[in-house]
């Protein structure tokens, strides 16, 4: 997120309502496969990464 200048609110078109995103930083709610995909498709993030 540092190195793309994001921030919560940006990720919310990948992940869901903003609430969810920051159960999702905070990994006290793990990744969907949809937000996977959505994540890898929109910001680039290699799956390796995203499913770990």
């Amino acid at each position: 997120m540092e190195r793309k200048g994001l921030t919560p609110v940006d990720l919310v078109t990948c992940i869901g309502r903003l609430n969810r995103v920051y159960e999702v930083l905070n990994r006290k709610r793990g990744l969907s496969l949809r937000m996977v995909r959505h994540l890898h498709k929109e910001l680039g993030i290699p799956l390796v990464l995203l499913i770990r």
